[in-house]
Order: C-alpha cells, then sequence, then structure tokens
C-alpha cells in the first residue's frame, strides 16, 4: 500500500468510477472470455507506464484517472483486437491527448476517445469486421479464453446488421448484452445502473448524463416520424450503439465537460444529436466518440460564450 501511495495520486473520485464499471467488466468477460481480463490488463500497464515516464521528469504522481481511462478503453474495443494494437491506442491517448497538455487536469480531449478514435480510423479492420459471439450459457465466458469469431457482417453488431439487412435485434437482447460489440457497449441494464451509482454518489453531473440522450431520442424521434430516411424507432436506437455508455461514462467527464449548467445541457444535447446524425448520414456507425470530441472542443467556447451573454444582460439591468 505504502508503494502505491508512493506511485499514486489518491482520487476518490475516480475509484467511484472503477467501482461502477466492475459489473460491466465482469458482464463482458462474461459474454466474450477471459481474454477480456488481459486486454484490459495489457493496456492499464501501459497506460500507467506511458504517464509515469512524463510525470517522473516533473517528480509527480501518475494519477489514478489513467486507470479509468485505460479501462474505459478497453470496453470501447472488441474482445479480438489483437495486443499490440490496443497498447497503440492507449499509448497515443495518453500521451497526445493528457500529456501534452500538462498532465491529469489539463486535458481538452478525452484520452480514452482519442487513443480508439485513432484506432478507428488508422486500423479500422479491427474494430469494425473482426467480433465475436456473446455467451449464453453459465459459465459462459469464465470458462473460456476467447468466445467463437463470427464470419459474417449480417450476424456482427446490432448496427452493422440493421444497416446490411435492416433486421433489428431483439430489444431483450440489447437491454441484457448477449449481441456482439465492444466489451463494455452492450448490456444497456448495467451502463444505466453504474450513472445511477454515480450520480447517486455525486462522482457524476447528472446533467451531463442525461443531456446527450434527451438529445439523441428527440432527434431520433422527429426524424423517425417524419420517415425523413430508414431509421429504426428511438427506443432501438438508443439500446443499440454506445449512446448510453457515451453518456455515462464519457460525456459527463468533468475536465473536458462544460462548467456552466446552460453550458452542459448545450454540450450534452449536441452530443446526442451530432452521434444520431453521423450513425445515420456518416460513414462511421459509431458516431458517440467523434461526437464527444467534437464537443470537447467546444466546451471552452460555451462557458465563455454564456457568461459573457450573462453579463451583457447584467449590465443592461444595471443600466
Amino acid at each position: 500500500m505504502s508503494f502505491l501511495n508512493r506511485v499514486f495520486i489518491k482520487q476518490i473520485l475516480m475509484r467511484k468510477v472503477i467501482y461502477s464499471l466492475i459489473p460491466i467488466i465482469i458482464i463482458s468477460t462474461y459474454y466474450f472470455g477471459l481474454r477480456a481480463i488481459v486486454l484490459m490488463s495489457v493496456t492499464t500497464v501501459f497506460a500507467i507506464i506511458t504517464e509515469f515516464l512524463f510525470e517522473k521528469r516533473l517528480n509527480k504522481k501518475v494519477s489514478e484517472a489513467v486507470i479509468v481511462t485505460s479501462i474505459l478503453f478497453t470496453l470501447t474495443l472488441p474482445v479480438s483486437t489483437p495486443f499490440w494494437v490496443a497498447i497503440v491506442g492507449i499509448i497515443f491517448g495518453v500521451v497526445f491527448a493528457k500529456e501534452v497538455f500538462g498532465g491529469f487536469g489539463r486535458n481538452i480531449f478525452n484520452p480514452a476517445l482519442v487513443g480508439r478514435t485513432f484506432l478507428y480510423v488508422c486500423f479500422p479492420e479491427y474494430l469494425t469486421i473482426q467480433w465475436n459471439s456473446p455467451s449464453i450459457n453459465f459459465p459462459g465466458g469464465f470458462s473460456t479464453y476467447l468466445t467463437p469469431s463470427i464470419d459474417t457482417v449480417t450476424r456482427s453488431t446490432p448496427l452493422i446488421t440493421f444497416a446490411q439487412t435492416g433486421e433489428l435485434v431483439p430489444l431483450k437482447n440489447l437491454f441484457w448484452g448477449n449481441i456482439s460489440g465492444s466489451l463494455g457497449e452492450t448490456s444497456a441494464i448495467l451502463i444505466i445502473l453504474a450513472g445511477i451509482y454515480l450520480i447517486y454518489t455525486k462522482a457524476a453531473d447528472w446533467r451531463l448524463m442525461v443531456s446527450p440522450i434527451l438529445g439523441f431520442m428527440s432527434l431520433n424521434t422527429i426524424i423517425y416520424f417524419s420517415n425523413v430516411t430508414s431509421i429504426p424507432n428511438p427506443i432501438w436506437s438508443l439500446l443499440s450503439g454506445s449512446i448510453i455508455f457515451i453518456s455515462v461514462f464519457f460525456a459527463t467527464e468533468p475536465i473536458t465537460a462544460p462548467k456552466t449548467t446552460e453550458g452542459k445541457w448545450i454540450y450534452g444535447t449536441l452530443i446526442g444529436c451530432i452521434t444520431l446524425l453521423i450513425r445515420i448520414y456518416g460513414i462511421f456507425v459509431a458516431g458517440g466518440m467523434f461526437a464527444v470530441l467534437i464537443m470537447n472542443t467546444f466546451a471552452p467556447i460555451l462557458d465563455e460564450g454564456i457568461k459573457f451573454y450573462k453579463g451583457s444582460r447584467s449590465r443592461k439591468v444595471i443600466a
């Protein structure tokens, strides 16, 4: 324990996030095999080493936030992602989205999503076409290293299946998570429960969590009932893909999100809307990561704009 205290900065908030992720880690292992734990361990080790090498020069400790970053990064990946690809991604995310800005508390972009986006663009075959079947019978993945791979596109993730065939995976499968996909994005119920825990323990702002879902659902409903394009019903759209996972764990990151109340609502709502627009009209199925990174860019501007607007109104009232 003394060694850990010498190396890591104690961050209670980050530990709460880790606690909320434990059920998701367990279910991802159950569905896809013990390789999920191995992959997560590898990325965590390299994330810690990377941050340690940067912080050591400044006589600073490693933040526990880097553990959260590596866990979330791994949960955005398919279980069969090669180790070297995951290592490249987490190092890129920690270095270019965190350390180059000065380390913990100074980053503009979410490091886990930067690493994931880098892999999505540079090594798309590992993140878009290599999927594994979920286990459905106990002990499931606890008794195997890796579940069988899926060879055909039409039997891959719910969103890809819908795009290719128009077929909708049953809602109960989306709810419980026995579907193909990235490790942490399958079980909607566990992600929702994690969100409730984070709100209850004041580890996350409920506005940042609720607003992306409201934005996503509102725009989905408008487009769906307008028959503008082929789009699933709002409930199915919400439970499929990564929007709930993004809303609970990425939109709520306090460092990269706005600080003003109004800014939080605008920020989250636009994340939801952009996610849906990229999903429908873009060439990428996974629009959530791009939506968060886009809004990370505008978070400081939102706060400054709102403060300027409020200041202008106050001056007019006084005058």
